[in-house]
């Protein structure tokens, strides 16, 4: 219903299935009240045990649900954030909450089959944790990925609000730009604002330039057509205009603005509804004398690129 009547770009789920099980007043486990619909799924002379038929039915919902996505707006992203062990042991070593056995989550299964367009499995531990170890974890779920879908782990960067130091986050950054194509910060206010040491740290390491979410190939991967645009030199001769559109009815997401200058290439990226840009002389930056111009689609596909030598160059 939600994809249906709102523009959005994607439906994320967490990692609540089967919910977390919880102890009673002994200290034992209570087991999730579903005995109505077991005994209609017996009476139908089912096949499956109680914990695999729980499994078949977290399977089944989201197989079914990528599959309605992409039937009504196929550029609209699904993605998943498992718990990050899928099964103690695996790889070894690793230890932890049992997901397949408690919670009836066969992430294994949901990635070797390709049910998401991007996996973010919580890898919410630090790089040297002995039982829960982020890079052993992090090639493990690599290891799954026979569908090529997008892997981006999610770091627990709030824990830098009670105790750990930013170059833990920038660290598993690090790690995983080596193994995988992004990653996801939980929580948010984390990098919004809320833990300035973090966001100050991560902008001034890995966080130097802008970059584009990458695209999705199995989705659609032709390439828009090549944008239009031009250069204009102000009336005031210390300012350069570009503008740009589409060509045809092709919308655009996101436009890409490279320009050359004095210092190198530099990337800007804005908003589809956007359609140009000024770059003022400056002290410290001299105008550009290329400029180059692309549009990104839906899917994240670049069109082919716009090349623009300044007026006068």
């Amino acid at each position: 219903d939600v994809v249906k009547r709102y523009d959005i770009d994607g439906v994320h789920l967490d990692d609540y299935f089967y919910p977390y099980q919880v102890e009673n007043a002994k200290g034992g486990f209570i087991d999730f009240p579903d005995d109505e619909s077991w005994d209609r799924y017996r009476a139908a002379h089912g096949t499956l045990d109680r914990k695999d038929w729980r499994r078949e039915n977290v399977n089944r919902f989201i197989r079914n649900l990528y599959s309605r996505i992409k039937k009504e707006k196929r550029w609209v992203k699904f993605g998943i954030s498992p718990f990050g062990i899928w099964r103690p042991g695996n790889p070894p070593k690793i230890a932890g909450l049992d997901a397949y056995d408690h919670l009836y989550a066969d992430s294994r299964k949901w990635i070797l089959n390709g049910w998401a367009d991007y996996f973010s499995p919580q890898l919410y531990w630090p790089i040297d944790s002995p039982g829960q170890s982020f890079p052993l974890l992090l090639d493990w779920w690599v290891a799954q990925n026979k569908q090529a879908r997008h892997l981006w782990p999610g770091l627990n960067s709030h824990k830098t609000t009670e105790n750990w130091a930013p170059t833990e986050i920038i660290n598993q950054v690090t790690t995983g730009r080596a193994r995988s194509t992004g990653h996801i910060h939980w929580n948010g206010s984390s990098v919004l604002g809320k833990q300035e040491s973090l966001r100050t740290a991560l902008d001034q390491t890995v966080y130097t330039r802008q970059a584009l979410i990458p695209a999705s190939p199995w989705l659609d991967n032709r390439p828009p057509p090549k944008p239009k645009a031009f250069l204009e030199n102000r009336p005031d001769g210390r300012s350069l205009k570009v503008h740009w559109e589409t060509k045809g009815t092709h919308p655009a997401a996101l436009w890409v603005l490279q320009s050359h200058q004095s210092g190198g290439w530099f990337t800007h990226i804005f908003p589809g509804t956007q359609t140009a840009a000024i770059f003022e002389a400056k002290a410290s930056a001299s105008l550009p004398d290329t400029v180059a111009v692309s549009l990104v689609n839906r899917y994240g596909t670049l069109s082919p690129t716009v090349i623009l030598t300044t007026p006068g160059k």
